[in-house]
């Protein structure tokens, strides 16, 4: 079972991603990919490039993005919203979700991770 890699867009707090990889997940951000000046859609396509969730907390835009593509055909690993909550809260919701759904399952899949509580 494969398990989900994520990205991190650039409003994505760097210590989320620390305390995700030190539970063993393999989480990306924006910054560490170079990718600071790509615009929404520019990340949507690195993370479905790259095989990668994509988390944010822009849920708007992100949102129209996911239907938008999903109207056009095309395809992402998946996207995860949220709003902006401590780290702490949204690292434990965070992992509910990676420990019940496989990569497979995220594929052009919207979850908003307040359903993980």
């Amino acid at each position: 079972m494969a398990r989900v890699r994520l990205y991190l867009d650039e409003h994505v707090q760097a210590s989320l991603a620390q305390g995700l990889r030190a539970r063993g997940v393999d989480a990306l951000t924006t910054q560490e990919a170079g990718n600071s000046s790509l615009d929404d859609e520019g990340q949507l396509r690195f993370a479905a490039a790259q095989g990668r969730v994509l988390l944010s907390y822009n849920k708007r835009h992100f949102a129209k993005l996911h239907y938008d593509w999903m109207a056009a055909g095309r395809r992402h690993d998946g996207m995860i919203l949220s709003d902006q909550l401590a780290t702490g809260v949204v690292l434990r919701r965070l992992m509910k979700l990676y420990f019940s759904l496989t990569s497979a399952q995220m594929e052009n899949r919207l979850e908003y991770l307040g359903v993980w509580q």
